[in-house]
């Protein structure tokens, strides 16, 4: 086999980067007698280097013997690739960055949404799309509340989505467009701003409970509200949106004894949603618990009752009450989760 010349190499292309080559291959890219794009690599990757095809493996070797050559390709084992590693060409590669994943999200959904991609995602809007982004976020609260790892990593995915889905349809908007990294870039400046305690000299934080407050007046501040009860999101469950108006009020000063009280039953709820908001502890996840912890008490009494030859739909009270109290509530439902 012909020696390759020296400085002769292998440069993987990350496809989710774009054209952007590792910094070690600039100065050989300079220097190189010819440069190579493997078939494998992305079509519009090369056009950017101006790389031409690689002869075929026959020749490959044969023509890399006259002076150094570069082969970009978009993995060490492509078919030309892997002819000049094997006679020795240096292989060089950059280190993947945290969160490259994402933009391969970001290309796989601009390809479904642009001509040529999916009908159905080529018609949805954001009004459209609203009910998904509320299904996705109450599956993955409940692969947080049971503790599925799996399902957890899936539904940060299918959450994830939705994100890039909207950002992907508010980019078409000709009135006001804006693109997946104006909401990254607004969200990389809020939490700066945020956390000057982090990203700047500010002793006024010291501890988690000093950043919620000083988190809340940054908020306040940044957005010019009037009241402490703007932004809260009023469509979220009755029993935490109690909360969080109870948290905020309390914050600006409002006194317990200030806040809704009476006799009905939507002053009690919010009464024991308050209590438990001031507590510390949070209304919604503990009512939640409770509630997802009878719907598999009932479940194990209706099973235990077909086991014996009963019909669920003909137990009398007093059965109900002996099945369910042999049903012990799981761990999520007692808190222990």
């Amino acid at each position: 086999m012909d020696e390759l010349a020296a400085g002769s190499a292998v440069v993987l292309v990350d496809h989710r980067l774009g054209a952007v080559l590792p910094a070690a291959a600039a100065p050989l890219l300079r220097a190189a007698q010819q440069v190579w794009a493997d078939p494998e690599l992305d079509g519009a990757t090369r056009v950017a280097l101006g790389a031409v095809p690689a002869p075929p493996a026959a020749d490959l070797v044969r023509q890399a013997g006259s002076g150094p050559v570069l082969l970009f390709a978009a993995r060490a084992d492509a078919a030309a690739a892997e002819v000049l590693r094997a006679a020795g060409a240096q292989l060089i590669g950059g280190t993947s960055p945290a969160g490259g994943e994402l933009l391969a999200a970001v290309r796989v959904m601009d390809r479904l949404r642009s001509p040529g991609g999916c009908p159905w995602d080529a018609e949805q809007d954001h009004d459209s799309l609203r009910r998904y982004l509320v299904e996705e976020t109450y599956e993955l609260l409940d692969a947080i509340e049971r503790r599925d790892r799996a399902e957890l990593r899936e539904e940060l995915g299918d959450v994830l989505l939705q994100v890039l889905f909207h950002a992907r349809v508010a980019a078409e908007d000709p009135a006001d467009p804006f693109d997946v990294d104006e909401v990254a870039a607004g969200l990389v400046g809020k939490l700066v701003a945020r956390h000057p305690h982090v990203f700047a000299e500010d002793t006024a934080v010291s501890d988690a409970e000093s950043q919620g407050m000083r988190w809340e007046e940054l908020k306040q501040r940044e957005k010019q509200r009037e009241s402490a009860v703007d932004g809260v999101a009023l469509g979220q469950p009755a029993v935490a949106l109690a909360a969080k108006l109870v948290q905020r009020a309390s914050r600006a000063g409002v006194p317990a004894d200030a806040l809704p009280s009476g006799g009905g039953t939507g002053e009690q709820l919010f009464d024991l949603a308050a209590r438990a908001a001031l507590a510390g502890d949070d209304p919604e996840d503990r009512l939640r618990a409770v509630a997802t912890g009878f719907a598999d008490r009932v479940r194990a009494a209706e099973r235990r009752a077909r086991e014996s030859g009963a019909d669920p739909a003909d137990l009398p009270a007093a059965e109900w009450r002996r099945l369910l109290s042999a049903s012990p509530a799981p761990a999520r439902a007692r808190g222990e989760a």
